[in-house]
């Protein structure tokens, strides 16, 4: 299929081939007939990106802020490649688009193949011939029949409105209308001017204004009672409301300064309702807004469920007797105002272009050459099925290698794969990059184009198929992890899978089972979880150091954690397995490996935290027996400072105290005192070394399937223990 992209680091824009997007769970494939380019958004994205890093840094302080946090904590080195590799992904264009269903994944019974919808979200409803949505961002197109309304179908241009019909509807909800108010719209763009209708819809009174007199005249075409230069406002509302002021003022326009929030000030009446819907300074003027007693609203994208994970990537509906008004049920509404003669999307449009000319719709919009508002991107109905033919996009690379130890495929391309693990393979002058698969083909094709791969494909099977490929790099969302791994033993290939393992027994079951039939009969793969931390040379050095003792030890490994957003995938238990699974498995794993004995027992206790900031089991104390009799403890914890080193791991035995401090420095402190001081390494590089010599060379696993096997279910028996409250026992019994 075809998108455009724009890199970040250049803000060049660019139609490419790609993958088509794979099916998944709640989402639909839609095939795309028409896209709205919103000229006010997109050229804002569009502008950043070409400015220069300094200017990027300007415009994105926040930005600016968690990158110098991540360099105290990590390194300058390490947190400008983390940079250098986000600049380089490339990030799609558009947000509102209309195209018929093709596919649906499971969980998705609103929808059947063949169904007309109209789609919204940065990141899903792009300009592209192929897109995969979420169910709640996806409402069904109203056509002519029964039980709707007499002018239907709605066509797909007028569907494809719907994302940017639904920003404007959550601004005139916002500004809760009643039936014979005045309101004034300020800023006559593409949003204004549905803001205009809505509000003529609602039984209001309209005045509008602008800076360009172009658009006034539209605005009156369109229901306003009088529409107005901005700099004429304040009389033009002090006449239309016979000088009480307005009783609502929404703001759609856009500037950096608060010049418009004090302009909604003045306008306004007593106890007036001011709602800001563009992007502007909010900046308020204290004594105009205390003396009226006015209330200042933001009006958020779409409606309830925006930026929620919940609703927009999980598919849970909120109930409508709570929220009446979502932004999936927004979309459906503004829908339905056309199909009933209420709502005119048709005369905002001002150009239409076929979809292989979309870098001249981008052309006009920065250039200015003539007036613009509304501009469609058309697209072609593909051929046949096409989704399901076999798809290999050959990429341009600086040389594909072919005869090396490791003709490596990769399934999943998220920013852990594309800063660390990508990068150390690539290094290995052992390993040659054949094919990539992710659940974007954007992904796969940016990946590809970076790293010199031969090809991205369409679907994981072809990787998984390819009889050129021999080893395999999963690092997908967690939940993925298990099947996929399986998956690459049955075909007979070495797997890299990035932690944890697996998110539950059945699945550790099936591999641990494949792995044991296979080696019985000669056939066994390797398999690699990415335990990095025991590969690191200060972990090394510990076991070195701690191999001859004579008794048990004790161990005490601290993790300043923070926080990781409730909404987050990694917190979904289907998804991301949690954080003990996903995470505290590298910490369960370097104990064991430097105390190189089993695990005996498991105890757990997790704060009980009322907040909504941090789960309770980000935080969690867990105590670990091992039987050769020494000890164990880690302290995980979300609630901490950033500015605070993240670990520090303390180990005692035979006289000698070891103490690590954040992979950068470590002290052993006995009869002599050693210190140990580099840039922090936490053994990224070594484990991928290891898994190319072992699948090389024939070799054994870098860490031994029992220990693998070990860590991933003591993480499991950690939320035994915290659901239970009692000691779980993996080897011995109470």
């Amino acid at each position: 299929m075809k998108q455009i992209i724009q890199s970040y680091k250049t803000g060049e824009m660019t139609v490419v081939e790609a993958p088509c997007p794979q099916r998944q769970r709640g989402m639909v494939l839609v095939e795309t007939r028409v896209s709205v380019i919103s000229a006010g958004t997109e050229k804002m994205l569009v502008d950043l990106a070409k400015q220069s890093l300094l200017g990027k840094a300007k415009a994105r302080p926040d930005l600016v802020k968690k990158v110098i946090a991540t360099a105290k904590r990590e390194g300058v080195l390490n947190t400008l490649q983390k940079v250098r590799n986000k600049l380089d992904t490339p990030f799609p264009l558009g947000y509102s688009c209309a195209g018929i269903a093709r596919e649906v994944g499971s969980g998705v019974d609103e929808f059947v193949p063949g169904d007309l919808v109209a789609c919204g979200g940065a990141g899903y409803a792009n300009h592209a011939e192929f897109n995969l949505v979420p169910k709640n961002l996806c409402v069904r197109i109203p056509q002519k029949g029964p039980n709707t309304f007499p002018q239907g179908p709605v066509s797909f241009e007028d569907a494809a409105f719907a994302t940017v019909g639904a920003i404007a509807l959550q601004g005139v909800r916002q500004a809760a209308l009643t039936l014979g108010e005045r309101v004034c719209v300020i800023g006559l763009g593409l949003l204004g001017q549905l803001a205009v209708q809505l509000c003529g819809a609602n039984g209001c009174r309209v005045i509008g204004a602008d800076i360009d007199p172009l658009k006034l005249d539209l605005a009156k075409k369109l229901g306003a009672e009088d529409a107005v230069l901005s700099r004429d406002l304040e009389d033009a509302v002090s006449s239309f409301t016979g000088g009480v002021g307005a009783d609502a003022v929404i703001i759609t326009a856009s500037t950096p300064d608060s010049s418009l929030i004090e302009l909604a000030g003045h306008i306004s009446r007593i106890k007036g309702r001011i709602v800001v819907v563009g992007l502007v300074g909010m900046e308020v003027p204290r004594y105009i807004y205390y003396k009226k007693e006015l209330d200042i609203r933001l009006s958020l994208s779409y409606g309830p469920g925006r930026y929620d994970a919940e609703f927009e990537e999980r598919g849970h509906d909120y109930p409508i007797a709570y929220v009446r008004w979502t932004e999936q049920r927004n979309m459906q509404a503004f829908l339905d105002l056309i199909a009933a003669g209420r709502i005119d999307v048709r005369s905002l449009i001002t150009h239409r272009f076929p979809f292989e000319s979309v870098l001249d719709a981008y052309d006009l919009i920065l250039k200015g050459r003539e007036p613009y508002l509304g501009l469609l991107l058309e697209y072609l109905p593909q051929p046949g099925n096409v989704t399901r033919e076999e798809y290999r996009l050959s990429v341009s690379c600086s040389g594909v290698k072919t005869a090396y130890d490791i003709q490596l495929g990769l399934i999943g391309a998220g920013n852990f794969a594309r800063g660390v693990l990508l990068p150390a393979f690539k290094r290995n002058p052992k390993v040659s990059f054949r094919g990539v698969a992710t659940a974007r083909g954007m992904t796969a094709r940016a990946v590809a184009e970076q790293f010199d791969f031969s090809y991205c494909a369409e679907t994981v099977d072809e990787i998984i198929e390819d009889p050129t490929i021999n080893t395999v790099v999963v690092a997908t969302r967690h939940d993925l992890h298990g099947p996929m791994t399986l998956k690459a033993l049955q075909a007979g290939k070495h797997v890299f899978v990035e932690k944890p393992l697996c998110l539950c027994l059945d699945e550790m079951d099936a591999i641990e089972g494949h792995i044991t039939a296979a080696s019985q009969n000669g056939r066994g793969s390797i398999v690699m979880v990415g335990f990095n931390r025991r590969f690191s040379p200060f972990i090394r050095k510990l076991k070195s150091h701690f191999a001859g003792r004579s008794g048990p030890l004790v161990a005490s490994y601290r993790i300043n954690a923070g926080v990781v957003p409730k909404e987050s995938w990694i917190q979904d238990p289907a998804v991301g397995g949690g954080r003990i699974i996903g995470e505290v498995c590298h910490f369960v794993d370097t104990l064991r490996y430097i105390v190189g004995a089993p695990v005996r027992s498991i105890q757990a206790a997790c704060v009980q935290n009322e907040g909504f900031l941090h789960t309770n089991r980000d935080s969690v104390a867990v105590t670990l027996t091992y039987t050769d009799g020494s000890l164990g403890t880690i302290l995980y914890y979300a609630c901490g400072s950033g500015a605070y080193p993240k670990e520090h791991l303390e180990i005692a035995s035979g006289g000698t105290v070891a103490v690590l401090n954040d992979y950068c420095r470590l002290d052993i402190i006995g009869r002599d005192k050693q210190v140990v001081k580099k840039k922090q390494d936490k053994g990224f590089e070594a484990e991928v070394e290891e898994f190319v010599k072992s699948v090389a060379e024939d070799g054994a696993f870098p860490i031994s399937l029992d220990e693998i096997i070990e860590t991933t279910r003591v993480t499991f028996a950690i939320h035994d223990a915290l659901n239970t409250g009692q000691s779980i026992f993996l080897h011995g019994s109470c």
